[in-house]
């Protein structure tokens, strides 16, 4: 018992951490937890890290953290600091940021078709399949094609109907405020 109320005297003096610190780092989420708590955090200010996998080409305006494996990805935008450093890739990256839900309903499908007619879309990605890959692998798409992810989508949707569900599809993602990069 002594030995224990010795570990606990240690703990609480240790480092000079104060019981802010402590809390501080209590409150830091991981990527799987702000996954499977999405909906509800929207809104919310929050603190994730994770380990960040890829940094956007386009200015470095996003990254995508992983969680405990590649299945588990968030993409974290960059708020009014711009852009991110490049050397966040492969480190450690610890997040303050909004939640924030995208959705996408047949009306984002409609106005996306009539983007692609008018060939007004943004090129994006690495490749020419139609998006960036980071992005459609943390959304699970398969497709590799605008059209083939347009009707991905409109199948997922029918298919959430089908069961009594929403008339759209969420998916998530954080607004920063902050970052920094473990060394």
């Amino acid at each position: 018992m002594l030995a224990t109320v010795a570990l606990a005297m240690v703990a609480c003096t240790s480092n000079g951490s104060s019981e802010n610190d402590n809390a501080e780092q209590a409150n830091v989420l991981q990527v799987d937890d702000v996954l499977e708590q999405a909906e509800s955090l929207v809104g919310d200010t929050i603190t994730l890290e994770g380990v960040c996998t890829h940094t956007c080409k386009h200015g470095a305006r996003k990254i995508f953290l992983m969680g405990s494996d590649d299945t588990k990805t968030i993409r974290i935008e960059a708020g009014d600091f711009g852009a991110f450093k490049p050397e966040c890739v492969n480190h450690i990256v610890t997040v303050k940021g909004i939640v924030a839900e995208d959705r996408i309903d047949e009306a984002y499908l409609q106005a996306w078709e009539a983007q692609v007619a008018t060939a007004g879309g943004e090129e994006h990605g690495e490749s020419k399949t139609a998006g960036c890959d980071t992005e459609k692998k943390a959304r699970q798409e398969t497709a590799n094609t605008t059209e083939g992810r347009i009707k991905a989508f409109r199948d997922k949707i029918a298919a959430q109907m089908e069961a009594g569900g929403k008339d759209y599809i969420a998916f998530y993602h954080i607004e920063a405020i902050d970052y920094s990069i473990e060394e």
